[in-house]
Protein backbone atom coordinates (compact mmCIF):
# COMPACT_ATOMS: atom_id res chain seq x y z
CA UNK A 1 0.00 0.00 0.00
CA UNK A 2 1.35 3.30 -0.97
CA UNK A 3 0.51 5.36 1.79
CA UNK A 4 1.29 9.36 1.21
CA UNK A 5 1.44 11.76 4.51
CA UNK A 6 1.85 15.24 5.30
CA UNK A 7 3.60 16.17 7.72
CA UNK A 8 5.70 12.81 8.19
CA UNK A 9 8.68 13.75 9.36
CA UNK A 10 8.08 14.53 12.98
CA UNK A 11 5.12 14.25 15.43
CA UNK A 12 1.93 12.27 14.23
CA UNK A 13 3.18 12.09 10.21
CA UNK A 14 6.51 9.95 11.29
CA UNK A 15 4.51 7.77 13.68
CA UNK A 16 1.88 6.85 11.22
CA UNK A 17 4.91 6.73 8.53
CA UNK A 18 6.64 3.93 11.03
CA UNK A 19 3.22 2.34 11.60
CA UNK A 20 2.84 2.20 8.08
CA UNK A 21 5.77 0.72 7.13
CA UNK A 22 6.10 -1.58 10.12
CA UNK A 23 2.16 -3.16 8.47
CA UNK A 24 3.98 -3.72 4.95
CA UNK A 25 2.94 -0.56 3.30
CA UNK A 26 4.88 2.41 1.68
CA UNK A 27 5.14 5.39 3.11
CA UNK A 28 5.61 8.14 1.09
CA UNK A 29 6.79 11.87 2.99
CA UNK A 30 5.58 15.02 2.03
CA UNK A 31 7.25 18.19 4.27
CA UNK A 32 9.24 20.36 4.83
CA UNK A 33 11.93 18.65 6.58
CA UNK A 34 13.37 15.61 5.11
CA UNK A 35 12.54 12.25 7.27
CA UNK A 36 14.51 10.64 10.12
CA UNK A 37 13.98 7.46 8.59
CA UNK A 38 14.85 6.36 5.84
CA UNK A 39 11.73 6.59 3.73
CA UNK A 40 10.44 8.17 0.39
CA UNK A 41 10.11 11.95 0.66
CA UNK A 42 9.95 15.11 -1.41
CA UNK A 43 10.43 18.36 0.79
CA UNK A 44 7.40 20.94 0.12
CA UNK A 45 6.03 23.79 2.35
CA UNK A 46 2.09 23.09 2.75
CA UNK A 47 1.51 27.00 2.53
CA UNK A 48 2.24 27.04 -1.15
CA UNK A 49 -0.19 25.47 -2.99
CA UNK A 50 1.42 24.90 -6.63
CA UNK A 51 4.48 23.35 -4.21
CA UNK A 52 2.47 20.73 -2.54
CA UNK A 53 0.67 19.78 -5.51
CA UNK A 54 3.82 19.32 -7.31
CA UNK A 55 5.28 17.38 -4.70
CA UNK A 56 2.08 14.49 -4.43
CA UNK A 57 2.59 14.19 -8.48
CA UNK A 58 5.89 13.73 -8.00
CA UNK A 59 5.37 11.21 -5.57
CA UNK A 60 2.59 9.48 -6.46
CA UNK A 61 4.47 9.27 -10.12
CA UNK A 62 7.56 7.76 -8.72
CA UNK A 63 5.58 5.28 -6.56
CA UNK A 64 3.55 3.83 -9.18
CA UNK A 65 0.53 5.55 -8.04
CA UNK A 66 -1.35 6.02 -4.34
CA UNK A 67 -3.93 3.75 -2.43
CA UNK A 68 -4.13 6.30 0.66
CA UNK A 69 -3.55 9.83 1.63
CA UNK A 70 -2.76 10.84 5.40
CA UNK A 71 -2.87 14.79 6.28
CA UNK A 72 -1.17 14.75 9.15
CA UNK A 73 0.69 18.06 8.55
CA UNK A 74 -0.43 20.98 10.82
CA UNK A 75 1.25 23.91 13.22
CA UNK A 76 -0.15 26.64 15.40
CA UNK A 77 0.36 30.30 16.53
CA UNK A 78 -1.25 30.80 20.04
CA UNK A 79 -2.08 33.98 21.63
CA UNK A 80 -4.90 36.70 21.69
CA UNK A 81 -6.45 37.10 18.04
CA UNK A 82 -4.81 41.04 18.35
CA UNK A 83 -1.68 40.00 19.16
CA UNK A 84 -0.48 37.17 16.79
CA UNK A 85 0.42 38.89 13.55
CA UNK A 86 -1.51 38.79 10.74
CA UNK A 87 1.28 36.87 8.53
CA UNK A 88 1.69 34.02 11.38
CA UNK A 89 -2.54 33.76 11.82
CA UNK A 90 -3.02 33.24 7.95
CA UNK A 91 0.22 30.47 7.56
CA UNK A 92 -2.16 28.42 10.43
CA UNK A 93 -4.75 28.57 7.63
CA UNK A 94 -2.81 28.31 4.59
CA UNK A 95 -0.96 24.80 5.96
CA UNK A 96 -3.37 22.78 8.18
CA UNK A 97 -6.57 23.89 6.08
CA UNK A 98 -5.61 24.73 2.62
CA UNK A 99 -2.80 22.90 2.69
CA UNK A 100 -4.71 19.58 3.40
CA UNK A 101 -7.83 20.63 0.78
CA UNK A 102 -4.88 21.12 -1.92
CA UNK A 103 -3.36 17.67 -1.37
CA UNK A 104 -6.71 15.78 -1.47
CA UNK A 105 -7.31 17.72 -4.41
CA UNK A 106 -3.92 16.79 -6.38
CA UNK A 107 -4.23 13.05 -4.88
CA UNK A 108 -7.64 11.75 -6.02
CA UNK A 109 -7.01 10.93 -9.30
CA UNK A 110 -4.48 8.39 -8.01
CA UNK A 111 -6.46 7.73 -5.67
CA UNK A 112 -10.19 6.86 -8.28
CA UNK A 113 -7.69 4.37 -10.04
CA UNK A 114 -7.39 2.21 -6.70
CA UNK A 115 -10.61 -0.24 -5.86
CA UNK A 116 -9.96 0.82 -2.11
CA UNK A 117 -8.41 4.60 -2.38
CA UNK A 118 -8.90 6.04 0.86
CA UNK A 119 -7.95 10.04 2.49
CA UNK A 120 -7.41 10.32 6.14
CA UNK A 121 -7.62 13.98 7.54
CA UNK A 122 -6.24 14.69 10.37
CA UNK A 123 -8.53 17.54 12.33
CA UNK A 124 -7.99 18.64 16.31
CA UNK A 125 -10.59 18.35 19.10
CA UNK A 126 -9.69 22.12 19.02
CA UNK A 127 -11.89 21.81 15.63
CA UNK A 128 -14.98 20.18 17.59
CA UNK A 129 -14.64 22.41 20.67
CA UNK A 130 -13.38 26.23 20.72
CA UNK A 131 -10.83 27.14 23.01
CA UNK A 132 -9.05 31.10 23.70
CA UNK A 133 -5.95 32.31 22.51
CA UNK A 134 -6.76 29.75 19.41
CA UNK A 135 -8.61 31.57 16.79
CA UNK A 136 -6.30 30.17 14.05
CA UNK A 137 -6.00 26.47 14.77
CA UNK A 138 -9.70 26.32 15.76
CA UNK A 139 -10.77 28.28 12.17
CA UNK A 140 -8.19 25.69 10.76
CA UNK A 141 -9.59 23.07 12.48
CA UNK A 142 -13.28 23.53 12.26
CA UNK A 143 -12.47 23.92 8.54
CA UNK A 144 -11.07 20.68 8.32
CA UNK A 145 -13.88 18.81 10.03
CA UNK A 146 -16.34 20.55 7.11
CA UNK A 147 -13.95 20.01 4.25
CA UNK A 148 -13.83 16.29 5.89
CA UNK A 149 -17.56 15.78 5.97
CA UNK A 150 -18.27 17.36 2.44
CA UNK A 151 -15.69 15.36 0.76
CA UNK A 152 -17.02 12.37 2.43
CA UNK A 153 -20.39 12.69 0.93
CA UNK A 154 -18.86 13.80 -2.36
CA UNK A 155 -16.49 11.05 -2.62
CA UNK A 156 -18.93 8.23 -1.29
CA UNK A 157 -18.65 5.10 -3.33
CA UNK A 158 -15.67 6.33 -4.72
CA UNK A 159 -13.16 7.12 -2.46
CA UNK A 160 -13.03 6.58 1.63
CA UNK A 161 -12.95 9.48 3.99
CA UNK A 162 -12.11 9.42 7.21
CA UNK A 163 -11.75 12.26 9.52
CA UNK A 164 -9.65 11.86 12.92
CA UNK A 165 -9.87 14.39 15.60
CA UNK A 166 -6.71 13.95 18.21
CA UNK A 167 -5.93 15.62 21.52
CA UNK A 168 -3.26 16.16 23.05
CA UNK A 169 0.08 14.38 22.16
CA UNK A 170 3.18 13.93 23.26
CA UNK A 171 5.38 15.68 20.41
CA UNK A 172 7.42 18.51 19.55
CA UNK A 173 4.06 20.47 18.37
CA UNK A 174 4.28 22.71 21.88
CA UNK A 175 8.16 23.07 21.90
CA UNK A 176 8.01 26.50 20.58
CA UNK A 177 4.61 27.77 22.68
CA UNK A 178 5.18 30.80 25.35
CA UNK A 179 5.47 28.61 28.52
CA UNK A 180 1.36 29.56 29.28
CA UNK A 181 0.47 27.77 26.38
CA UNK A 182 2.33 24.79 26.76
CA UNK A 183 1.07 21.37 28.75
CA UNK A 184 1.63 21.73 32.62
CA UNK A 185 3.56 19.01 34.24
CA UNK A 186 0.40 17.11 35.00
CA UNK A 187 -1.42 17.32 32.36
CA UNK A 188 -1.88 13.91 30.24
CA UNK A 189 -1.01 13.75 26.35
CA UNK A 190 -1.35 10.69 24.02
CA UNK A 191 1.63 9.12 21.96
CA UNK A 192 1.54 9.73 18.71
CA UNK A 193 2.27 6.05 18.02
CA UNK A 194 -1.23 5.45 19.72
CA UNK A 195 -2.99 7.75 17.54
CA UNK A 196 -1.44 6.00 13.92
CA UNK A 197 -2.74 3.07 15.21
CA UNK A 198 -6.03 4.52 14.57
CA UNK A 199 -5.26 5.76 11.71
CA UNK A 200 -4.20 2.26 10.45
CA UNK A 201 -6.96 1.00 11.76
CA UNK A 202 -8.93 3.39 9.60
CA UNK A 203 -6.73 2.65 6.53
CA UNK A 204 -7.39 -0.92 7.25
CA UNK A 205 -11.07 -1.35 6.73
CA UNK A 206 -12.70 -3.58 4.22
CA UNK A 207 -13.98 -2.31 0.90
CA UNK A 208 -17.49 -0.78 1.36
CA UNK A 209 -17.02 -0.38 5.06
CA UNK A 210 -15.87 3.16 6.12
CA UNK A 211 -14.72 4.60 9.46
CA UNK A 212 -16.03 8.36 8.70
CA UNK A 213 -14.54 10.18 11.69
CA UNK A 214 -12.81 8.99 14.99
CA UNK A 215 -12.05 11.00 18.45
CA UNK A 216 -8.69 10.04 20.05
CA UNK A 217 -7.90 11.51 23.01
CA UNK A 218 -5.89 10.78 26.85
CA UNK A 219 -8.64 9.81 29.43
CA UNK A 220 -8.62 13.06 31.05
CA UNK A 221 -8.27 15.67 27.93
CA UNK A 222 -9.69 18.85 28.99
CA UNK A 223 -10.72 20.20 25.60
CA UNK A 224 -13.18 16.95 24.90
CA UNK A 225 -15.75 16.48 25.59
Amino acid sequence: MNVLITGGASGLGAAVARKVADDGGRPLILDRHPPKDDFEHMQADLADRRCAERAVHGLARAAGGLNAVVTAAGIDACGALNDVPAEDWERVVQVNLLGTAAVARAAIPYLENEPHGRIVTVASTLGLRAARDATAYCAAGFGIVGFSRALAAELAGKVAVTMIAPGGMDTAFFDDRPDRYKPGPDVSLNRPEDVAAAVAFALSQPAGCEVRELVVCPSEEPSWP
